[in-house]
């Protein structure tokens, strides 16, 4: 039976497997209109599994994607999800100039609304790419009209990560608050416990346990991410890829279905306004 007593918020990445920053070595931006998008099957999937549990969730869906399909939007919608903004073109926060980026999270914003006739509070980084690094990106965010940011991984790795960040959520700017993908802390580290592909690749007994730990541990609500793509195992293979790329990509496709009607039946979900935004009690460095 699902925990009761801490209402957790779920989130998706709406991006197609071709739109992966790991991938983009491979395939060029110029390609993804030849490419075989495969979205909107895998979205209405997960609508579809959401609404025979009666979870809601926070679809944080890329430009680029309303654009093409824009009754899906409005379908996210109208099931009583909140529609929350991944950019325009799943361009990595850290490779634009603050007037690129400015320009990239205000066009999402606009369509999104544009289509869907709702406010769009939340931002989500391509590959959690806020860091030391860019930390003008808050001001930029704030700028545009955003309430919140969920942007930043507080643990160490290749491709992004900020170790030192707040673990839960902060306020980084006076309108705009941070709300990092959950980790959980010990051995003075901290540990990926929030979906993606260590959701794929580690045991799920011990998935539930670090988002448990978390839960009755540390006492706050926990934010969970996953992909459309990962629920596709039977998604257009990338020819060429190296060794790491194709097992972080491909790892346990088959098995994230099932994993994921097991959390949803074992935590209780929420979209990522209506956990963090009602009651907004942080403050500046709370929750380290």
């Amino acid at each position: 039976m699902a925990d009761q007593l801490i209402t957790n918020a779920l989130t998706i990445d709406v991006e197609d497997y071709f739109q992966v920053s790991a991938l983009a070595p491979y395939i060029a931006r110029s390609e993804w209109e030849t490419r075989e998008c495969r979205v909107e099957r895998n979205v209405e999937r997960i609508l579809a599994m959401l609404n025979e549990q009666g979870t809601k969730a926070t679809f944080f869906t890329l430009g680029w994607i309303a654009e093409r399909y824009p009754q899906l939007v409005r379908r996210i919608v109208a099931d009583g999800h909140e529609l929350a903004s991944h950019g325009y073109g799943h361009a990595r926060a850290s490779d634009l100039s603050p007037a690129e980026f400015s320009a990239d999270i205000g066009s999402a914003k606009r369509l999104l609304e544009d289509i869907s006739g709702q406010e769009v509070k939340g931002y989500r980084a391509p590959s959690f790419s806020i860091g030391e690094h860019n930390l003008w990106a808050f001001d930029c965010l704030e700028r545009t009209g955003y309430r919140y940011s969920s942007s930043i991984y507080p643990i160490r790795h290749d491709h992004y990560g900020m170790p030192d960040a707040p673990r839960f959520a902060h306020r980084v700017r006076a309108g705009l608050l941070e709300l990092p993908v959950t980790t959980a802390r010990f051995f003075e580290r901290n540990w990926p416990a929030s979906g993606g592909g260590y959701f794929r690749l580690l045991p799920y007994a011990l998935s539930r346990w670090l988002l448990r730990r978390v839960n009755t541990t540390d006492r706050q609500p926990a934010i969970f991410y996953f992909h459309p793509w990962e629920i596709d195992p039977r998604q257009p293979r990338v020819a060429g890829i190296d060794a790491k790329t194709r097992f972080r990509h491909y790892v346990n496709l088959q098995h994230m279905e099932g994993r994921l009607r097991r959390l949803l039946t074992d935590f209780h979900w929420g979209r990522v306004d209506q956990v963090f935004l009602p009651a907004d009690p942080v403050v500046p460095g709370a929750h380290r």
